[in-house]
């Protein structure tokens, strides 16, 4: 659905009937997910450009329309990359797409499992988790449980990461949906992967241990905006929140027990 939406043609005709589902429910969901990947490109080249060229992109979907690979490749040559997927299908799409670039691999994998994702023969063949490693999960957690703990998800993570390491995440909320997240929430609930609004607070918590860098936690398409006139159009159409933390060694403990408080 995700590719759909944005225009791409690693999509089933299943996908295309759920999202123009939604679409009809909410006509401004393609902008939304455009601008999300704007989102994506901004924030992977910005980690680049802090030295990082390690990236785990959890709930990757298929590798197109701007993948991560290709934003890393326009800082460094020498990147690597892990997209990490619970759909099959996106699996063997992906490793299509991938061919034989030894500086990435794709995994067929419950992003929930981090052991299986983190000690897979992918992982080990493409990542040095001795050093700064990104991880990225682009509206991805509102399709995580409250019952699965998408909180301590990112947390193991998180702990097995060496300092340096970042993470950036969006997260649909249902700020400027009014009425609408209701409908859309039951499409949803027709897939293998009903989706969560979740509190400004909630999606803060994920942050745990990492220092939120500059401007913080803000809406998708106004984090690090570069003032064009193709991102700006999005301002005030597009919801959701956005952000990218580092793990420095000094925030562990700054919300230590917020998980247990926030409203969900």
């Amino acid at each position: 659905m995700y590719d759909y939406y944005l225009g791409g043609t690693h999509n089933f005709t299943v996908d295309r009937q759920r999202a123009e589902e939604v679409i009809a429910l909410l006509p401004i969901t393609p902008t939304i997910m455009r601008a999300n990947r704007q989102f994506l490109r901004r924030a992977v080249r910005f980690c680049a450009e802090q030295g990082v060229d390690q990236f785990l992109d959890l709930g990757a979907g298929i590798p197109t329309e701007g993948p991560v690979h290709e934003v890393v490749g326009e800082v460094t040559p020498d990147y690597r990359v892990l997209y990490v997927d619970s759909e099959e299908a996106a699996a063997v799409y992906g490793r299509q797409i991938l061919g034989s670039d030894p500086r990435c691999a794709f995994l067929h994998a419950d992003i929930c499992d981090i052991d299986a994702v983190l000690d897979s023969p992918e992982a080990n063949k493409v990542l040095d988790l001795s050093r700064p490693v990104a991880v990225l999960l682009f509206s991805v957690l509102q399709f995580v449980p409250d019952a699965a703990d998408p909180w301590g998800v990112v947390a193991a993570y998180r702990d097995r990461l060496a300092d340096g390491s970042y993470l950036a995440l969006s997260h649909a909320t249902a700020e400027g949906l009014a009425a609408q997240s209701g409908d859309v929430t039951a499409v949803y609930s027709k897939t293998d992967n009903p989706i969560r609004y979740r509190s400004d607070d909630a999606v803060r918590a994920m942050f745990e241990g990492f220092n939120l860098v500059e401007p913080g936690m803000t809406r998708i398409p106004e984090w690090r905006m570069p003032g064009k006139e193709s991102d700006e159009r999005y301002v005030g159409k597009v919801f959701g929140l956005a952000g990218v933390g580092v793990k420095d060694g000094t925030a562990s403990g700054a919300m230590r027990g917020a998980r247990g408080r926030v409203r969900r």
